[in-house]
């Protein structure tokens, strides 16, 4: 008898997060999409909220064809899509002022380092695989780290948090791995010193010197060190919008006053404004649904038996986490403005759609994850069965 096709393949509770994620995204920036719509977008409202929904339509529809495919198919292409990744990240240096975007055909204002995030942990999780044998010697956290560092110096001077973003979930990934705990640590330390350095020479230095964005950086760190509350800034506006939110629903959706004051409510600060409209109860539960999603994302990867696979859903589970996490800290001021948005709730796009590629990763490796669990049951029944008639 043929089993019948199960759409929504994969792991149940990830697709029902997912589905909650999205819901509460259609409804956020349904609310906060109008100052940027007209100011920004050069659209109307509702044109901008209808253009939201479509990327996030096409995100079912990817994570559904992804979750449907062998996972150990996406080892290969991933060096091919590591490579692709350079060349774009390379266009984009060169080709645009603001050194974030390309206009592509159907689909403008593309993000190349959004894909280069899921790339290159899938390819990272193959390197990691292929490398298994030789974990312990130091040539090979070297060499593991060398895409890791390219992708994250292409990115870093335009987006400096994603950047960090990459490489520390990147970097998380080799513990996980398996790779010689001495030496990671060790790095840990260096890379710590490093940021360390980094953030006072931004403190003091960075909004004199004009290096890339290094004035937009040492700006944003003074601004969170010494707020001014009486300057009309997304941040201040941010904290006042959740001041105001209280513990449940004491305003009600669609009521945010600073959404409506706020360039990027719908992006960077949408997590703000949902508190704004919906209260601190509303934000905790999000925060667990992300929890949920991460701790559900450690289950598939220890559940799987291949290598590569469990390292690719372990890697893009931390990333998206971690993802959240600095969104949520942005939000309530804990800490300086970074420009990364809610993964599944904010405002959609080449982010929203590259996301929901890792998410069909996962799913392809829960999917297998079942399969697997399927035919060793089979099979223990078959023997059973042999066994009684003999």
């Amino acid at each position: 008898m043929k089993r019948k096709l199960n759409i929504l393949a994969g792991d149940t509770a990830l697709w029902v997060i997912f589905i909650l994620l999205s819901g509460i995204s259609l409804v956020a920036v349904y609310s906060t999409i109008g100052l940027s719509a007209n100011t920004i977008m050069d659209s109307t409202p509702m044109h901008a909220f209808f253009r939201h929904m479509g990327f996030v339509v096409a995100t079912y529809i990817v994570i559904i064809i992804m979750s449907h495919i062998n996972f150990r198919y996406f080892s290969r292409p991933s060096l091919w899509l590591f490579c692709l990744s350079i060349v774009l990240l390379v266009m984009v240096l060169v080709f645009d002022d603001q050194r974030r975007w390309l206009d592509l055909p159907y689909m403008p204002r593309f993000q190349p380092s959004e894909i280069a995030k899921v790339v290159l942990l899938v390819f990272t999780a193959r390197n990691i695989a292929l490398s298994r044998d030789r974990l312990e010697e130091t040539n090979t956290l070297y060499l593991l780290l060398l895409p890791v560092v390219i992708i994250t110096l292409l990115v870093a001077p335009s987006n400096l948090s994603t950047g960090i973003l990459i490489f520390l979930s990147c970097y998380l990934l080799l513990y996980f791995g398996g790779i010689n705990k001495q030496m990671w640590w060790r790095g840990m330390a260096i890379f710590g010193a490093i940021a360390v350095v980094a953030f006072v020479l931004f403190y003091f230095v960075g909004d004199k010197v004009d290096l890339f964005r290094t004035s937009t950086w040492g700006h944003r760190l003074q601004s969170w060190l010494h707020p001014n509350p009486n300057e009309l800034t997304q941040e201040n506006m941010a904290r006042m919008a959740v001041a105001r939110g209280g513990l449940f629903f004491h305003n009600g959706i669609g009521t945010t006053i600073h959404g409506r004051l706020m360039t990027q409510a719908h992006n960077d600060f949408i997590f703000a404004i949902i508190i704004e409209e919906t209260g601190s109860l509303v934000g905790a539960f999000i925060f667990a649904l992300y929890a949920w999603f991460y701790f559900r994302c450690i289950r598939i990867a220890t559940r799987c038996q291949v290598l590569f696979g469990s390292l690719a859903v372990a890697g893009i589970g931390t990333m998206i986490f971690l993802q959240a996490v600095i969104h949520m800290c942005v939000a309530l001021g804990v800490m300086p403005v970074t420009g990364q948005t809610l993964p599944f709730i904010s405002y959609g796009g080449t982010a929203y759609l590259f996301m929901g590629l890792g998410i069909g990763v996962i799913q392809a490796v829960a999917a297998d994850n079942k399969r697997q669990a399927r035919q060793k049951m089979t099979s223990g029944e078959n023997v059973l069965n042999n066994t009684v008639a003999q």
